[in-house]
């Protein structure tokens, strides 16, 4: 039985979703195999395997009919609305720099908004300067999650939510970067959370 690496399956969709969007025609086969760095024959395979789980409409094929690649699809909209100090807390004023189109079958249906990161407190969860962060609003946070969280003086930071400390009656939002901050966290009596961390989106 062939297997099918995943991480070139995700890319083509990628690929071919970011193509179809912003020209509304489905690229080549020679256009996906070179956006994605993988030769043509197994840009071919992976195409129809897309096809056979219901991901794109292949049809005849891309290469001797480009347009008969309509996406199936559907995308969600997304405000990037400037950047989330990665560190000690500070006053952020939020603006919309430009609208991202986020494929529902890479991102789920949900309300979004994009932010960019600043600092490095948080590189051991995979999170650094300049990353864009996809937010969910209007969702609850559970302990372990990682949040916007604006805290009682209205300043905001992205940081994990650690639980509820008894003893200083104080909840925590804990770094992730152990070899320059151990152990650190953020005590507040109250915060309100923004958005939880769902995907971080890195430049290549």
């Amino acid at each position: 039985m062939r297997t099918f690496n995943q991480e070139y399956l995700d890319r083509i969709l990628k690929f071919v979703n970011k193509h179809y969007h912003e020209n509304l025609v489905a690229p080549t086969i020679s256009e996906v195999s070179e956006g994605v760095g993988i030769p043509r024959s197994t840009t071919h395979r992976y195409l129809q395997e897309l096809s056979d789980r219901g991901l794109l409409d292949y049809g005849r094929g891309i290469q001797s009919a480009p347009k008969s690649a309509k996406m199936k699809t559907a995308y969600v909209s997304a405000p990037l609305v400037g950047s989330i100090q990665c560190g000690c807390p500070e006053e952020e004023q939020e603006y919309v720099e430009e609208y991202v189109s986020l494929p529902v079958s890479m991102f789920g249906n949900g309300e979004f908004y994009i932010l960019r990161a600043k600092g490095d407190s948080m590189v051991d969860a995979g999170i650094e300067e300049d990353d864009l962060l996809v937010i969910e609003r209007n969702c609850p946070a559970s302990e372990g999650d990682i949040v916007v969280a604006l805290d009682q003086d209205n300043q905001n930071t992205l940081k994990r939510f650690a639980g509820y400390d008894e003893d200083s009656e104080c909840y925590l939002l804990a770094y992730e970067n152990e070899d320059k901050y151990p152990g650190a966290v953020i005590k507040v009596r109250s915060f309100k959370v923004q958005g939880v961390a769902r995907h971080v989106i890195k430049a290549l």
